[in-house]
């Protein structure tokens, strides 16, 4: 079976890809009519065997409305107007999430605002405060 190689440490079956073409509007002539030159991929993340599962966990929340209920990928390829563009265009899309899922996360350090943009807050609010202060009449205060 062949497999396709997203990294070192892991790679899927082309058989967990099911590839559908349909009709592609925009430009393209009388030719976007008549040619399915569209594709549509599904993979199916939940029952694919070939993802570990810390990567199926990060692809489902980084793919966001690209999963189905079902748990399916969904990618569509119409940059192109060949079919055979629009295909490679989104097996190299579903490689590129594949490798976005398989980084490690990086903890966030928390961190806190220096001491010098306090202080260009504490100016910028006390200028504020003058400008409105006036465009106030005057003997209001």
């Amino acid at each position: 079976m062949p497999k396709i190689a997203i990294t070192e440490q892991f790679s899927i079956d082309e058989s967990e890809i099911e590839e559908s073409f349909i009709l592609a509007g925009g430009p393209g002539g009388q030719n976007v009519n008549k040619v399915a030159s569209a594709v549509q991929l599904r993979f199916n993340v939940r029952r694919s065997t070939s993802l570990p599962e810390n990567v199926r966990e990060r692809l489902i929340r980084i793919a966001g409305s690209r999963i189905t209920k079902a748990g399916e990928l969904l990618i569509v390829g119409r940059r192109y107007r060949s079919q055979e563009r629009n295909r490679a265009d989104v097996r190299a899309r579903l490689a590129a999430l594949l490798r976005d899922a398989a980084k490690p996360v990086e903890p966030r350090r928390k961190t806190k605002p220096p001491r010098a943009s306090k202080a260009r807050r504490i100016e910028n609010k006390l200028a504020r405060g003058l400008v409105k202060r006036l465009r106030s009449r005057p003997g209001e205060d």
